[in-house]
């Protein structure tokens, strides 16, 4: 395992970057984003909008032939090409360009940067009690008693279903007046399906409809409306009101509400059907900035890039830079090592676990045979419990998985499938799409299996027909008996909703794993959250499964993916801020690593759900989010926009990459940071270089008290096989005069290993418990 873990680091360090996908070609115009330094702005211009149009329209004339065209033509030409002015958490443009215009622009006085249209993707009820939030009995929402600033939380996702009873205005007082956010009209969405609970929904679609052509009005909603449900779902995981009864076909039963049900909410579309497209998103999040929300809450990613060509990067440091809390989906990639998205230091990156709350349903095998799955089917096809039915696979019983035994579109045959159960493998396609499949060939039945890549986690799906979803194992197990018994048979039954599961929370196995390849001295993801069968509000467009033939309308829909853990912990940080309304993003972020816990519901070490072994880190961070813990942090690790633009340049950046990050204050490096591992983050990662002659090394951070003033903390440190830990000094004194300070820990190699160590300090007081993890790293000799 550790010799598979160099082998990627060695990879990924050899500079071969994934990427999100760029759009545009050379034989065509594409959509770039200019990055422009706000300061360069000559004095003839009256404002940056009216240089950056003359940018760009002196490109076109440069680029082209029409000098003697110099007029209304090119006027016109000019208003489609220019996208987007950027100008509150960004300075610059999006246009189309072609790529003989793009090295014109690159030219340009004040213009720092010029890069193509990247596309990013979604990463896709009982969580507030399981997170304490409440106890089952509460009927009054808790928030009342956390605070009383009132908090907007901006959602980037597909926009928003208004009529969802979670997003009714009851009990919300006036919108704050510092609010400026807007409601966009447009098909389906009129002024009035804002309210006090939703205080804005705008639109985002130029990007998209510039790399895709005019969207197909009969499929999407030019409007806020949500046609997909993501974006409902995360808005109500955010801020969604108590809603009683709640529940998907009777499973789930309860009261759904969000984590920070007396917030705001804001829905910025930015998702369709072609995907998110960075010249969208960082419209809306500039735009979402002048609104004034609060927190951003983006449940979306692409690939990993280099912090200065990643728009969502860029434009969430500026966030930071304005007081705005930014959390974002870590991807789901996992179990793969190196698959996280969205590694920026000043944004919060979320990973997915369990809650103690399962849908079991049950394979029973004509030989007796009795093994335990999950399921959310609800509907009128039910399988017998005292019937056996054909079973049948289409994969031979190796490791080698097929199109036919994925269930893939045309590849089962009516004649051999009709009337039996069919096992199909995960992989390729959606898991409720290889259930259509097999119904549309006639089984009445399916046992989806987990492959390697998927272990032993189970994810409950609302199927089309009977079907139950099993473990790597126990499928194994299913499709040996299916293989080697002509009369294999089986049947399926279905348990509804089991409270109080243990172990839980547990690591999801799809949620993306570290470490963090562009610096190995940032420890991420930051943390986990509920993001397994999640139950929260739909919209009214499409049935649970997505798919167009589910005919079926819920008010509720449960869902799996970091794209619902992250909106978990933007509800929790809105909580936070409210409490404590003048907490920098750094400091909400602080408090909820370092109170976050490392052990399950049977007080044993948090698990990884795709090998059933310990999780690290490198899977959940800091651990599991614990809401009311991080109200009360005793201590707090804060950066301000200075730090982290140290940070970056310690990391070697060219001056013009550094100038995309120095919008606002024409920003220098002060060398507060001298190297990255200084930065002032609540996790610690030490890093050894390949040579062997480096044998100490030494980390700075400073601790501020926002709890008693007169308080000693003591630390508690891992044992290391590989090092030695010193902390000067050892004590932590503080007092109404002294409120930081400043403390090193260093790390005196003992015996270099092959794979990285795990651990952490505490800071204890008697009443708080600060914790930040450790991460040794030796790199190989080269």
């Amino acid at each position: 395992m550790a010799d598979k873990w160099w082998l990627l680091l060695f990879f990924f360090l050899s500079g071969n970057l994934s990427s999100p996908f760029f759009v545009g070609s050379v034989a065509t115009k594409g959509t770039y984003i200019v990055y422009v330094d706000k300061s360069a702005k000559p004095e003839e211009f009256a404002d940056h909008f009216q240089w950056y149009s003359s940018l760009i329209h002196n490109s076109l004339y440069e680029a082209s032939s029409l000098t003697a065209a110099w007029g209304d033509e090119v006027g016109e030409e000019m208003e489609d090409r220019i996208l987007y002015m950027y100008g509150t958490a960004f300075h610059g443009v999006a246009a189309r360009l072609s790529e003989e215009e793009v090295e014109r622009l690159r030219g340009k006085s004040g213009v720092v940067a010029v890069y193509p249209e990247t596309v990013y993707h979604l990463h896709t009820t009982r969580s507030p009690e399981f997170l304490g939030l409440e106890s089952g009995e509460s009927s009054n929402s808790w928030v009342e008693k956390i605070g009383d600033y009132d908090v907007v939380v901006g959602v980037l996702d597909t926009g928003i279903w208004p009529e969802s009873p979670s997003f009714n205005e009851s009990g919300m007082g006036p919108i704050p007046a510092r609010w400026k956010g807007g409601c966009e009209v447009g098909r389906n969405f009129e002024k009035h399906h804002c309210n006090r609970k939703i205080v804005g929904a705008r639109v985002f679609y130029r990007g998209y409809e510039a790399a895709s052509g005019k969207m197909k009005e009969d499929v999407e909603f030019r409007s806020p409306r949500d046609q997909d449900g993501h974006g409902t779902h995360t808005a109500a995981t955010v801020a969604g009101s108590p809603v009683h009864g709640a529940n998907l076909l009777g499973y789930a039963y309860g009261t759904a509400r969000g984590m920070a049900p007396g917030a705001r909410v804001a829905a910025y579309k930015v998702c369709w059907t072609g995907g998110c497209f960075s010249s969208d998103i960082l419209s809306a999040i500039d735009q979402a900035v002048a609104d004034g929300v609060n927190v951003l809450s983006i449940s979306l990613g692409g690939g990993v890039s280099s912090n200065y060509r990643d728009t969502l990067s860029v434009g969430a440091f500026g966030a930071m830079e304005k007081g705005v809390f930014v959390s974002c989906s870590a991807g789901n990639g996992g179990p793969d090592p190196i698959s996280l998205t969205n590694v920026s230091p000043w944004v919060m990156t979320v990973g997915a676990s369990t809650m103690d709350r399962d849908f079991p349903a049950t394979v029973k095998l004509g030989n007796g045979q009795t093994f335990s799955g999950a399921s959310l089917y609800k509907g009128h096809r039910n399988l017998s419990p005292n019937q056996k039915y054909p079973l049948i696979y289409h994969g031979s019983n190796s490791s080698n998985i097929t199109p036919s035994s994925m269930c893939l579109e045309g590849t089962l045959d009516r004649s051999i499938v009709a009337g039996k159960i069919v096992i199909c493998d995960r992989g390729i396609s959606p898991r409720v799409q290889k259930g259509q499949v097999v119904k549309d060939a006639g089984g009445i039945g399916m046992i989806l299996s987990n492959t390697a890549a998927n272990g032993e986690e189970l994810v409950a799906d609302c199927h089309l027909l009977p079907a139950v979803a099993v473990g790597e194992s126990t499928g194994r197990i299913i499709k040996h008996y299916a293989s080697s018994n002509p009369g294999a048979s089986a049947t399926l039954s279905f348990l509804g909703t089991k409270l109080k599961i243990r172990p839980s929370p547990v690591v999801a196995a799809f949620s993306s794993r570290g470490p963090n390849i562009l610096s190995l001295e940032i420890l991420k993801p930051d943390i986990v959250a509920p993001g397994v069968n999640i139950l929260a509000a739909w919209t009214g467009n499409l049935g649970p499964s997505s798919l167009p033939t589910d005919h079926r309308r819920t008010k509720f829909n449960i869902l799996s993916g970091t794209s619902m853990s992250c909106p978990h912990v933007s509800g929790i940080a809105a909580m936070i801020k409210s409490r404590w309304p003048n907490w920098p993003p750094a400091a909400i972020k602080s408090a909820l690593m370092t109170t976050a816990y490392i052990h399950d519901n049977t007080f044993k070490p948090l698990k990884d759900a795709s090998s059933a072994s310990f999780s690290t880190p490198y899977d959940h961070g800091a651990g599991h989010i614990n809401p009311m813990k991080a109200l009360d942090p005793g201590l707090i690790y804060d950066i301000q926009p200075q730090g982290y633009f140290d940070f970056l340049c310690s990391q070697d950046l060219h001056s013009t990459e550094l100038t995309v990050f120095a919008k606002f204050s024409h920003r220098t490096c002060h060398q507060s940071v001298t190297k990255p591992g200084d930065l002032n983050y609540p996790a610690i990662s030490a890093v050894f270089p390949e040579t062997q002659n480096v044998t100490a090394v030494t980390l700075r951070r400073t601790a501020t008290n926002v709890g008693s003033p007169n308080s000693t903390y003591h630390p508690v440190i891992s044992p290391f096989k590989g090092a030695i830990v010193k902390v000067n000094p050892s004590n932590l004194v503080f007092s109404p005069e002294k409120k930081s300070i400043t403390y090193e820990v260093t790390f005196i190699t003992k015996t270099r290993q092959t794979a990285p160590e795990f651990g952490s300090i505490i800071w204890k007081d008697g009443v708080h418990a600060v914790r930040s993890p450790i991460v040794i790293t030796w790199l190989p000799p080269l």
